[in-house]
């Protein structure tokens, strides 16, 4: 299962790699069409969730930009509960020259926080103190990725990867100005205002558009003019 998973989110990397710009990349892997699995980044939680058998092929994760040609060195995230480790998800995935290293909660001995979230690190000491249950990833990294592929859903914060936070860049700051910028999940990135789709993205540009000001006040020009004119023929 971890292979074909691995597989499926090397095709969504690529699927997403026009708009790769932001750090982390929520997406999916659902061949099927299923529509079972989601991912969200929402208040600085990825939540990610599976709504249908572990055997079937499909996955809710993220993809991680910006490390092609380093090493791996550290990487960590935090769980809303203990129990929402199931087996070896969440995981990393880390693909290197080497091959892919898959670095799951179950791989080493979780912090448990203060609030009751739970983090779990991934560097050489904790893999060690885990029983070396998996390798530590070696090699030049040509993609990584963050997924849960099992039934279940998770609410993952706090993802570092080589000492960097990971999170969506927010275009536009915070507002949209181009339609261009609402489309390929953009829209979810905005919170001034905040859109349900991205259709009411779009529809917000158009509506707040230089053009449409523009027209506007020609319009309002050529009323004023019209009803100059008028009252000077009186």
């Amino acid at each position: 299962m971890k292979k074909q998973i691995a597989l499926g989110m090397t095709v969504l990397a690529l699927a997403l790699a026009a708009s790769a710009s932001a750090a982390l990349e929520p997406g999916v892997y659902d061949p099927g069409a299923t529509g079972c699995p989601t991912a969200t980044f929402s208040a600085g939680v990825l939540h990610l969730a599976k709504n249908c058998p572990t055997p079937t092929l499909a996955a809710a994760g993220a993809d991680i930009t910006g490390f092609t040609g380093q090493t791996f060195t550290t990487a960590s995230f935090t769980l809303a509960s203990a129990a929402q480790c199931q087996g070896g998800s969440p995981r990393f995935d880390v693909v290197t020259s080497v091959k892919t290293f898959f670095l799951g909660c179950n791989n080493v001995i979780p912090v448990t926080n203060g609030n009751g979230t739970v983090t779990y690190t991934f560097d050489a000491a904790s893999l060690v103190a885990g029983g070396n249950q998996v390798p530590f990833p070696t090699g030049t990294i040509t993609s990584v990725d963050i997924l849960l592929d099992v039934q279940g859903s998770a609410d993952v914060s706090n993802i570092t990867f080589n000492g960097v936070l990971q999170v969506p860049a927010v275009t536009g700051g915070g507002t949209p100005t181009t339609k261009a910028s609402c489309k390929k999940g953009g829209w979810k990135t905005f919170t001034n205002p905040s859109f349900k789709n991205q259709g009411q993205c779009v529809a917000y540009v158009n509506h707040h558009s230089s053009h449409g000001k523009s027209g506007d006040a020609k319009k309002q020009s050529s009323t004023k003019s019209t009803t100059q004119k008028t009252h000077g023929k009186k």
